[in-house]
């Protein structure tokens, strides 16, 4: 029998919802009724946090009544935002089960319960039948996963032909230099897989996706960090209650990678061919 996932272990830990709920409710205004976007300083795990969400999202052209899939969903709050600008149904499929239930927790607590949902499911192995999804996204997932060939493919089967796939992943760059170890989404290189610019490219190609939109994010990442180390603190909600402990020595790390140009997060826009 095989250990347990390294990847999952990386981000598996008890009490999320609660301690995030906590930390959030903390500063609500009293009287004020706990939504999606006080929880966006917590809940939007990648590079630019709920700024690349609002950036992104639009791009997709999701609209009211749209099945949506979310590969790789953490704690949901890509799918509460989806859901909540759109009018699309999201179902989030993440490995981490302690994620899987965080995102029910919080959605239920946001009054958003009814249009999203959340599988504890592998991205490689999606439980869903072919052709069932108008639109799908996946945002800082691919790093994590080595068979990304398996990963595009797969989206593929569970998008109807015209369906939309957005991603929002971290690219190889072009820099010189030994990656540093840790980062937000791996201790160390046995769990981080970089693909380049160019090789996304191919296997998106190869899985039946037509490329329509892509950019370089490098710039915006970098600001991004700066924008975040000026209003953290231990007591203020932030991803340092969802990362926990060695956040500093992650956080650290990514800047280094995306100072010496060793990653970028880039953005797809792609269509089901």
């Amino acid at each position: 029998m095989s250990g347990p996932d390294p990847v999952t272990g990386h981000y598996a830990r008890g009490g999320i919802a609660q301690t995030l709920l906590a930390a959030v409710r903390a500063e609500l205004p009293e009287g004020e009724t706990l939504g999606v976007a006080h929880l966006a300083p917590v809940d939007e795990f990648h590079i630019g946090g709920i700024e690349a969400t609002r950036r992104f999202v639009p791009m997709l052209g999701l609209q009211e009544g749209m099945q949506v899939l979310d590969i790789g969903s953490g704690i949901g709050g890509t799918a509460r935002f989806i859901s909540q600008e759109t009018g699309a149904q999201v179902t989030g499929i993440d490995l981490t089960p302690e994620f899987v239930a965080a995102a029910a927790d919080l959605s239920a607590a946001t009054g958003s319960g009814g249009r999203t949902r959340f599988v504890c499911a592998g991205a490689l192995d999606l439980p869903f039948g072919d052709a069932g999804f108008d639109g799908a996204v996946t945002l800082h997932v691919a790093m994590n996963i080595a068979d990304k060939a398996a990963l595009y493919r797969e989206a593929a089967r569970v998008l109807r032909p015209g369906a939309v796939l957005g991603i929002y992943d971290v690219l190889a760059g072009p820099g010189a230099g030994a990656f540093v170890f840790p980062v937000p989404w791996a201790a160390s290189r046995e769990t981080s897989w970089l693909a380049t610019p160019e090789t996304t490219r191919s296997l998106l190609d190869a899985a039946g996706f037509a490329i329509v939109h892509e950019e370089d994010r490098h710039a915006p990442a970098m600001a991004s960090l700066a924008r975040m180390a000026a209003r953290s603190g231990p007591q203020r909600p932030g991803l340092h209650l969802l990362i926990g402990e060695g956040y500093a020595e992650r956080i650290a790390g990514l800047a280094a990678n995306l100072a010496a140009h060793r990653c970028a997060p880039w953005e797809f826009v792609c269509v089901r061919r």
